[in-house]
């Protein structure tokens, strides 16, 4: 891909020969960086993960505590919904494990939503990010109902995690449907007109399709396609109200 770039660059400025040094410069380029593990990757913010996986499982059992307790009361079904997660995710016998060092090494301490949430930011890919909110709000809804202080606190790290506010917005309107929220997944406002509708729903398609989790476990990819599925009910709300 460099090569090519390089040689029209080159082209621009020198024609002919500027084109040839071109290819050349971006082919040692292109070797250098397949050589190194994918630079430009990082250079553009879509490394993967260096978290290791159980430092990630238990990392995200202490996001899960913080919004357990965010409304002063411990629901079983919010307890059960967090277990039945990683059991699925990684079979008893390692959920165990992580509920046993959770237990043993970080519940008793003061967890800390800011140091786990920038922890995770420089760790993970966005979408991951995307899902550890959706995830969140999944946990909070387990009793039936997303209570404010929940809302406020899963807000609070997703902030850490350094989500745009739209993506929030756009994620806890699948929790809270309130007037407009078919808009609000899509991120638009309700004026918006049918094209800007459609290109929202295929924007918004396209960053939540399951194949941006592939690295991901299979509870964390079924969570992916809740979503998008979600985007897909909005889209068809707003096409039956507009007669689209």
């Amino acid at each position: 891909m460099i090569k090519w770039l390089a040689a029209v660059l080159g082209f621009m400025y020198a024609r002919i020969p500027g084109a040839i040094l071109g290819f050349i410069i971006g082919t040692l380029l292109d070797n250098y960086i397949r050589s190194t593990g994918g630079l430009l990757n990082s250079w553009f913010g879509e490394q993967k993960q260096h978290v290791s996986p159980g430092d990630f499982e238990l990392n995200l059992l202490s996001l899960c505590s913080i919004v357990i307790k965010a409304d002063g009361h411990v629901s079983q079904q919010e307890l059960d919904y967090v277990r039945t997660y990683f059991v699925q995710s990684y079979g008893k016998e390692r959920a165990n494990a992580t509920f046993r060092t959770f237990n043993e090494v970080v519940k008793n301490r003061q967890v800390s939503a800011s140091r786990i949430g920038r922890y995770l930011a420089a760790k993970t890919r966005y979408a991951t990010r995307l899902q550890i909110i959706h995830f969140l709000f999944g946990i909070a809804q387990a009793d039936g109902r997303v209570s404010e202080p929940e809302a406020e606190v899963i807000q609070e790290i997703a902030g850490y995690l350094q989500l745009n506010r739209r993506d929030f917005e756009s994620i806890k309107a699948m929790f809270f449907k309130k007037a407009d929220y078919a808009y609000t997944i899509l991120e638009i406002e309700k004026n918006a007109s049918n094209e800007e509708v459609k290109k929202a729903y295929r924007k918004m398609a396209k960053k939540y399709h399951p194949d941006k989790l592939g690295h991901m476990d299979e509870a964390y990819r079924k969570g992916a396609e809740e979503k998008f599925r979600k985007v897909q009910e909005a889209y068809e709300l707003i096409q039956k109200e507009r007669g689209m």
